[in-house]
């Protein structure tokens, strides 16, 4: 793995250092939370060892600045510290520590915690599998290149928008942002399920087509619940399910398949309809032209309190140079499927 290690003692580090070294790992070092943090800016870590003491910015306040960053990977963080307190762990594992070594530390115990660190870590693979399943059902699809890249950062800034805007605060937290950015790329996993002949018709779908295309939310759905009759434990495939059910449902009542209305819509489902909406309206299609920005804005305010609820909305505008700057970074796909 790639590792940090922070800490503003000189000697800790070199122990540190020659240790993961020993062990094989590829070493990056900081001197305290902030330099940690350019450190993570440019390299791709999986692993962050770091002191809890330190000027500038302590441990603690690291592991916040780390789960409220949007890292695309997980990044698992292990405390070193003399506080073996139970009120001192706990307070540890709020701010996002997933282990800690008391200080002095044995070598012996760090390579065990290590060990530890590259089993969970290891468990990206199951977010990889996600996006490739994703991406195998957008192949289909020629003209939504970069759709879903789009859609999953859009998502993952709307969720954030709505924590930092004090919503949902008993459902928006850190785990749960990281599990909607994602699962949320499987929203249209079921369109597997439609023929040719409708998903890829050059224009626009006739009434009949177009009822054949809304049984993709119902395909998705159908797939992911036996997924989650078999791991019932499995909060993504939940998650996932609820998304592929969900994210054509409107807040009037009017959407598919379900009609369902207001706060009978998952979180996560209203989350990724105004995401996916927004990309669409801003996606060339055989049927249009791509929309600009200000346009889409301006349709997906006519829509406040019938397709989106208004604090979706609310948390589109609080962060709408966010979608601007996602949108500009993935035009390169934009331009491929123009």
């Amino acid at each position: 793995m790639r590792v940090l290690i922070v800490d503003d003692d000189p000697i800790a580090l070199e122990i540190l250092r020659d240790t993961l070294g020993d062990l094989g790992h590829d070493v990056r070092s900081a001197v305290n939370g902030r330099e940690a943090l350019e450190v993570l800016g440019r390299d791709d870590c999986q692993l962050v060892i770091s002191d809890w003491e330190m000027p500038q910015m302590n441990g603690i306040e690291l592991c916040h600045a780390i789960r409220a960053s949007a890292s695309d990977g997980y990044i698992y963080v292990i405390l070193l510290t003399s506080h073996d307190t139970i009120a001192e762990r706990v307070r540890g594992l709020s701010a996002g520590a997933d282990d800690f070594i008391a200080k002095p530390f044995e070598p012996d115990e760090l390579r065990a915690r290590l060990h530890a660190a590259e089993r969970i870590v290891s468990l990206e693979t199951r977010d990889v599998a996600i996006f490739a399943m994703a991406k195998l059902a957008e192949s289909r699809d020629p003209e939504t290149g970069g759709h879903l890249e789009r859609v999953m950062n859009y998502c993952r800034v709307l969720a954030q928008q709505l924590a930092a805007n004090g919503q949902f605060k008993d459902e928006i937290n850190p785990e749960y942002v990281r599990l909607v950015y994602t699962t949320s790329p499987l929203h249209d996993i079921g369109k597997v399920g439609i023929p040719d002949s409708v998903l890829l018709k050059p224009g626009r779908l006739s009434e009949a087509e177009y009822e054949i295309m809304k049984t993709h939310t119902t395909i998705g759905a159908q797939t992911l619940d036996a997924a989650v009759c078999r791991f019932p434990n499995a909060k993504f495939l939940r998650m996932a399910r609820d998304i592929a059910a969900s994210h054509h449902e409107r807040v009037d009542g009017t959407g598919y398949p379900n009609r369902l209305k207001g706060e009978a819509i998952p979180l996560c489902g209203r989350i990724v309809a105004l995401a996916d909406v927004y990309d669409a309206l801003t996606s060339k299609r055989v049927y249009k032209n791509a929309f600009a920005h200000e346009i889409a804005k301006s349709l997906i305010l006519k829509d406040v309190n019938t397709h989106f609820a208004p604090e979706m909305v609310d948390a589109f505008l609080a962060a709408e140079e966010a979608f601007t700057a996602i949108r500009e970074r993935f035009r390169e796909n934009l331009a491929a499927a123009a």
